[in-house]
């Protein structure tokens, strides 16, 4: 049986009737008949899509005109170019979520890291604020004296920032709060060094080495009077010792003095500087001389009893701007 494709096919190649051509060859008109010239422009304008089964048998025939088809291939063209662009896009915010979850981790535990570490911050910066109450209790030796009475009414101070009085700073402010703190107390320090240094010169300075070992006879002060039934001012402390004892200078200093004392015998007078000087009297024999400088722990002479003493001891005396004052607030070695 003969299909409607092989037909068609047959009769494209049909070859055309000797008449045709006879009559073609005599040089006359050819004439066209009309409805199959309509025909062909039909078929060239139409598509036909064709559905057949394996042994060639027609199935499905349908079809369309060229806009038709034109259209249809351009619609089916547009839905594969999105579907295409909608799948893309689906993969990508996939891709997006995962690092989405991903990043949530991260800011959260960022997050607790950030509390962690502001919580850490305020502890830090309570923790200085307690040092500046440090700071005043070292500064306030140096400063100066309180009235009598103690304080006065008269107060003052600032009054807080918004912030500081809510207790929640951002990171940056606290870092910032941080920040000058660290760099006060750098300059308290710094300042205490300073003080330090120069107060560490004027403590080795100072007499606070006793220049002999033993017992104190008399202390510094009014006592009752060895050579009368009265009261008298002892300006030093008598330290008992034998005749011969070496006496150490207890500060370096420079012999301000060194001879006979009238009541205190042979004498030694060293001068430490900061208008502070030592006496030694009822000596029994000099081991410096005027002028000289003598060092921490140097021998510069010897206890004795000469002078107005009742035996062998050394009369130890402090002045202070010329004014004597009790030796036992400088004997700290």
């Amino acid at each position: 049986m003969e299909s409607a494709v092989d037909s068609g096919y047959s009769a494209l190649l049909e070859s055309p009737k000797p008449e045709a051509l006879a009559r073609s060859g005599t040089g006359g008109i050819t004439r066209t008949n009309p409805r199959r010239k309509r025909n062909r422009l039909n078929r060239r304008t139409r598509f036909s899509l064709l559905i057949v089964r394996g042994d060639g048998v027609r199935v499905l025939r349908c079809n369309f005109v060229r806009p038709t088809a034109i259209g249809a291939g351009v619609t089916l063209a547009a839905v594969a170019c999105l579907s295409f662009a909608l799948v893309s896009d689906w993969l990508r915010l996939r891709d997006l979520t995962r690092e989405a979850s991903t990043f949530q981790q991260q800011i959260y535990e960022q997050r607790a890291t950030i509390d962690s570490f502001n919580t850490r911050i305020a502890e830090v910066r309570r923790e200085m604020a307690g040092w500046r109450d440090l700071h005043a209790r070292i500064w306030e030796p140096f400063g100066p004296e309180r009235a009598p009475g103690g304080r006065d009414k008269g107060i003052g101070g600032g009054t807080p920032t918004t912030d500081a009085a809510s207790g929640k700073l951002s990171p940056a402010d606290e870092l910032n709060r941080l920040t000058e703190a660290v760099k006060e107390q750098t300059e308290r320090l710094l300042a205490l060094d300073r003080l330090m240094s120069r107060a560490g010169k004027a403590v080795a300075a100072l007499p606070s080495r006793w220049p002999v070992r033993g017992g104190v006879n008399s202390e510094f002060g009014t006592r009752q009077s060895p050579w009368t039934s009265g009261l008298e001012f002892h300006s030093g402390i008598d330290i008992r010792a034998d005749r011969g004892t070496p006496i150490y200078a207890p500060a370096a200093a420079s012999v301000a003095y060194a001879g006979n004392g009238q009541d205190y015998g042979t004498t030694i007078i060293l001068d430490h500087g900061q208008d502070i000087r030592s006496l030694y009297g009822h000596l029994s024999k000099l081991n410096v001389q005027n002028g000289q400088r003598v060092e921490r722990g140097a021998v510069i002479g010897w206890t004795g009893n000469t002078g107005r003493s009742t035996g062998a001891h050394l009369h130890y005396e402090i002045l202070v701007r010329g004014q004597a004052v009790n030796p036992r607030a400088y004997l700290w070695d």
